[in-house]
């Protein structure tokens, strides 16, 4: 009787109803999420196990250009189609599909009569714990994190989502020149160095053989992330074209842009080759350039990966319209239910590899060629794909992400404008 009261109050007294809170967002049902950005994250997680695992190689002598001196052939033609299809490919994937999470992330609050302020607050709250996320990953498990840059670039994007599109081109644009002018360039500078760096020669491990310095040395590369993120912009642009190809409806409706996502795909592809194929033939080791040469190499990459990047998202998206007639089985459901827990696939991958082959545990990546190296990312991600399966069959979501989102609404919901 007493709660029906409270109730009735309530609904009579406006001022009471004004601060009523409204609950949680409910989670994305499976029947309403689209298939297409699912299947890409999934794919997506392939792609940053292969390309995050050489962190894990030790103890094995570098040429000058960082690269296994003593590779063997078939390792030589792995890292070679390596380089030429997935390196510097997947850090652009996820920051676009991270701009097309938080798209729709602020599309479903609005439309449930969240302000705007209420939706930048939610998604501040969210982009903090990223980097706090980020931050211990570095620090614990694996000093190559990207969660703590995308938190900061989730940051600069609240003053983004809700501008008009003529806007937010102008600002892809704007900060898209800053990137391929000055932040790129740099980037490609310091890989050069460190690449070549005689001090990593000897193949030793970057931070050491010690647990205490593996976490002193990802704490360092976290900040260096963060910096390279905030000050310079690093994923502003691929954040703004995921927020475009949100508001597009390419992935959510690929059937109804089919033109245009071929289109970006086949040039992708030609881009793709073109831009990664200098560096992949320095890694074959039958091209020896000068070092101004390794950076322009480097640099070239950098650029083309970002456009290479958005064309594999648009070539899974044309995949799942293929697919889409058997919905979320198979191949695609599997590749699908590690898409909607890809923060705990992503950790997952962590988990899996670093006490396996970092030297301050079992140390196995001391000795491990290119060839060994791919075949332990490849195996993480199918571990990670049959964990995300066996959840889906139960209906739970992934554990991080659960996690997160108990930590973004921990202050509450967002009301809805009075």
């Amino acid at each position: 009787m007493r709660a029906s009261q409270d109730t009735t109050t309530a609904l009579e007294d406006p001022r009471l109803a004004v601060r009523a809170k409204p609950p949680p967002p409910v989670p994305i049902g499976r029947a309403e999420r689209s298939l297409a950005p699912d299947i890409a994250r999934g794919a997506m997680l392939l792609f940053i196990a292969v390309a995050n695992v050489g962190l894990y190689q030790w103890a094995r002598p570098l040429d000058e250009y960082g690269h296994l001196a003593d590779a063997t052939a078939w390792d030589q033609v792995a890292h070679f189609l390596e380089q030429l299809l997935m390196a510097e490919r997947s850090r652009p994937m996820f920051a676009i599909l991270y701009g097309f999470g938080i798209a729709v992330m602020a599309s479903r609050m609005t439309a449930r009569g969240i302000d705007p302020k209420g939706v930048r607050r939610v998604l501040r709250r969210r982009s903090l714990w990223l980097v706090a996320l980020g931050v211990l990953h570095a620090t614990l498990l694996f000093m190559g994190d990207i969660l703590a840059a995308y938190g900061i670039t989730g940051l600069i994007a609240l003053g983004l989502v809700h501008l008009p599109d003529r806007s937010l081109r102008r600002w892809l644009w704007r900060t898209g020149a800053f990137v391929a002018l000055v932040t790129t360039p740099l980037l490609a500078y310091v890989l050069g160095e460190a690449a070549m760096d005689e001090r990593v020669a000897s193949g030793d491990h970057p931070a050491g053989a010690s647990y205490l310095a593996n976490m002193a040395f990802g704490v360092f590369a976290s900040g260096a992330s963060m910096v390279f993120a905030g000050l310079l912009l690093s994923y502003v642009p691929l954040v703004i074209a995921g927020l475009m190809l949100q508001r597009a409806g390419w992935l959510a409706a690929p059937g109804d842009h089919l033109r245009a996502l071929r289109r970006v795909f086949c040039s992708a592809m030609v881009v793709n080759i073109a831009t990664a194929l200098p560096v992949s033939l320095i890694s074959l080791d039958i091209w020896h350039p000068e070092p101004p040469v390794v950076f322009v190499a480097l640099y070239v990459t950098l650029l083309g990966g970002m456009y290479a990047g958005l064309g594999y998202i648009c070539g899974f998206a044309l995949l799942a319209h293929r697919w889409s007639a058997r919905g979320r089985r198979g191949l695609p459901g599997a590749l699908a239910a590690l898409g909607e827990r890809s923060l705990t696939g992503y950790l997952g991958q962590s988990i899996l590899l670093a006490p396996l082959l970092a030297p301050w545990a079992l140390g196995l990546g001391e000795g491990l060629g290119y060839v060994g190296a791919y075949a332990y990312a490849v195996a993480a991600w199918l571990v990670t794909v049959v964990v995300a399966v066996m959840l889906d069959r139960r209906g739970v979501r992934g554990p991080f992400e659960t996690l997160l989102r108990r930590l973004t609404y921990s202050a509450g919901p967002p009301t809805r404008p009075h």
